[in-house]
């Protein structure tokens, strides 16, 4: 999984696989699906992302099993 954020476009981009991209979906004015073509969630790309998400707290932890 990558997570991108793009400052000078206020953009956040989540990429949960990296397998290619068959189908985009908008889920709405500023969220965007990618799909594979066995219609898995490849990526979210999320526009104006820090009035969205609290960007600058984000935070990443693995619990383990």
């Amino acid at each position: 999984m990558k997570i991108r954020y793009f400052q000078d476009t206020d953009t956040l981009y989540i990429e949960l696989r990296g397998t290619p991209i068959a189908e985009t979906r908008d889920l709405d004015e500023d969220t965007i699906i990618e799909l594979d073509k066995a219609g898995g969630l490849c990526a979210i790309t999320i526009e104006h992302a820090s009035e969205r998400a609290e960007i600058p707290t984000f935070s990443y932890e693995q619990i383990a099993a």
